[in-house]
């Protein structure tokens, strides 16, 4: 009897597991979510009295979906200073 009891349990119990499997959403299961260009980088942002703020950009298919401002990581340059980067603005190329 308790071996009876033991074994539909485990039936059960491998039903269930069975069910969720193929229940969830197919890109959890393949990868597919990875296929999306998705990412994210820090960047300073400088604005015309040269004062400089980090952001965490985070981009989706070249497309900015958020800007979090990092708090702490800003710098306040000289008025002469001039930002030696290439192109300094250009978001999720």
């Amino acid at each position: 009897m308790i071996k009876r009891i033991i074994f539909m349990l485990i039936a059960i119990l491998l039903i269930l597991i069975g069910s969720l499997f193929f229940l969830l959403p197919k890109n959890y299961l393949t990868g597919e979510v990875i296929e999306e260009n998705h990412y994210s980088y820090t960047k300073a942002i400088c604005n015309e009295t040269n004062y400089c703020q980090d952001y965490e950009i985070t981009c989706k298919n070249k497309e900015v979906i958020a800007m979090t401002k990092i708090i702490g990581a800003n710098i306040q340059h000289l008025h002469n200073w001039k930002d030696s980067r290439n192109n300094p603005n250009p978001f999720c190329e």
